[in-house]
């Protein structure tokens, strides 16, 4: 899983990835190259699990973040006045989701924007420039089919792409983002292979400063209306805190946060809401060999999951044994969980659950 973050001049993206990757950054880098990390997920689960079977290697879900360089592009590869270089503008188009990162704190070593604070307002500005590299990416499209068209016999012209662009084409004329546009499976099949940015999930991230933590932040309350309406998540959280947090060990990390009366880190909430917002989910598989953390989509079977472990489980696939986390736990292993009939077999159609404690039968 891809995560790009995207933010307008010094909005904070770049220290926000520092916290998220625990990595220093350098907070005068805006506009340098594409920084790129892999991010373990958190789950205590895993935690938990490595310390009753003392594993010798413990893995857990990641999720790669992509913090783009904030030069404006400009030119073909970036769009028409896009702000995003072409390389980043690739990247945004082949994640699975996009953090927006808006300003909504007063910083003394950094001048407000124009115009004040307007979390809402930027917010905007980042979706509309989303909608113009997309605007541009049809524009680029029809031509090319149109080249494409002179040259084939007119029985060949047209078809449901030139339709579906067409009709995206017109919704984006609206300054409206390919979110709030519903495509059929036939349209949305005939036109994947573009990569729309304005179609990509989204999380809001309002950069709070640090007596707005566990306040409510209302200065993100016009945002938040806003964002409802396409039930697209905000998060409050304060970059610069998450930084120094990230740099602590975790019972370090643990007492600071309580010490400042938050229950739970920024950076596990983000990763938790784009987990949720992909609608993915995590089972498990335990030993002495190895505890890991499987990333599936929530409603995956069971040979689709036992394909995620080796495609060898999923060919000659039998039987799951599958164990809820939770009787797992409290049972104190695999051999008590038998004895208390908390494991279960189950075949090919079952629908994994998040949690899920698997081992696959299978021959082949």
């Amino acid at each position: 899983m891809k995560v790009a973050i995207i933010g307008l001049e010094q909005a904070g993206k770049t220290t926000l990835f520092g916290a998220l990757t625990r990595q220093p950054v350098r907070l005068d880098s805006y506009g340098a190259e594409n920084s790129v990390a892999v991010v373990e997920v958190p789950d205590k689960r895993v935690d938990i699990l490595a310390e009753m079977f003392q594993p010798r290697k413990v893995t857990r879900a990641t999720v790669q973040f992509i913090d783009g360089g904030g030069k404006e592009g400009g030119g073909a590869a970036g769009g028409k006045g896009s702000r995003f270089g072409g390389e980043f503008l690739q990247e945004i188009r082949q994640s699975d989701a996009l953090v927006l990162v808006v300003r909504a704190c007063i910083n003394p070593a950094v001048p407000e924007p124009e115009g004040g604070l307007d979390p809402l307002r930027d917010y905007r500005n980042l979706e509309a420039e989303l909608i113009l590299a997309d605007l541009d990416l049809v524009e680029k499209r029809l031509e090319r089919m149109e080249k494409q068209e002179r040259a084939r016999p007119k029985s060949a012209q047209g078809g449901l792409e030139k339709e579906t662009v067409l009709r995206i084409r017109e919704h984006l004329e609206k300054e409206l983002p390919l979110t709030s546009l519903t495509l059929s499976a036939g349209e949305d099949e005939t036109v994947r292979h573009l990569e729309f940015a304005s179609r990509k999930p989204i999380v809001v991230v309002g950069n709070i400063g640090e007596g707005d933590l566990g306040g409510g932040a209302a200065i993100l309350k016009e945002m938040r209306g806003w964002a409802e309406r396409s039930q697209t998540p905000v998060l409050d959280i304060c970059a610069a805190v998450e930084l120094e947090v990230a740099q602590l060990s975790p019972e370090e990390e643990t007492s600071f946060l309580e010490a400042m009366g938050v229950k739970e880190s920024g950076r596990d909430r983000l990763i938790r809401t784009v987990y949720e917002l992909l609608g993915l989910i995590s089972f498990l598989t335990a030993g002495e060999d190895e505890v890991r953390a499987w990333t599936i989509r929530r409603g995956d079977n069971a040979v689709t999951a036992a394909g995620k472990i080796h495609s060898d489980l999923a060919r000659g696939f039998i039987r799951a044994e599958v164990t809820a986390y939770e009787d797992l736990v409290r049972a104190g292993g695999f051999k008590q969980a038998k004895e208390q009939n908390l494991v279960r077999l189950e075949g090919k159609p079952y629908t994994v659950k998040d949690g899920d404690v698997l081992n696959i039968r299978f021959s082949v």
